[in-house]
């Protein structure tokens, strides 16, 4: 049986995978992403650091666009289009 950690826990354990993400693999942001839906903590601004259909990092060679007020960026390993407002 799994052992159970504590949001405070959970919290700490995200903060520190999210310091240096590009030499992380899929696997591993999708067991991140699992545990903050399990103890309901948000993301919020790490979202932007890897895709959303491949969990594929980004590490700074996408092809990014800035248009309109809002950042698109193109995922490498799969093409899909993130796009992000600007404020």
């Amino acid at each position: 049986m799994a052992k159970k950690i504590s949001k405070t826990e959970a919290r700490e354990k995200i903060k520190n995978f999210f310091i240096e993400i590009k030499d992380k693999s899929p696997k591993e942001i999708k067991k991140i992403k699992k545990l903050s839906e399990n103890q309901r903590i948000s993301l919020g601004e790490h979202k932007k650091n890897f895709c959303k259909k491949c969990l594929f990092p980004f590490n700074g060679n996408e092809k990014i666009r800035i248009k309109k007020g809002s950042k698109t960026i193109e995922c490498k390993n799969c093409g899909k289009i993130k796009r992000i407002k600007l404020k």
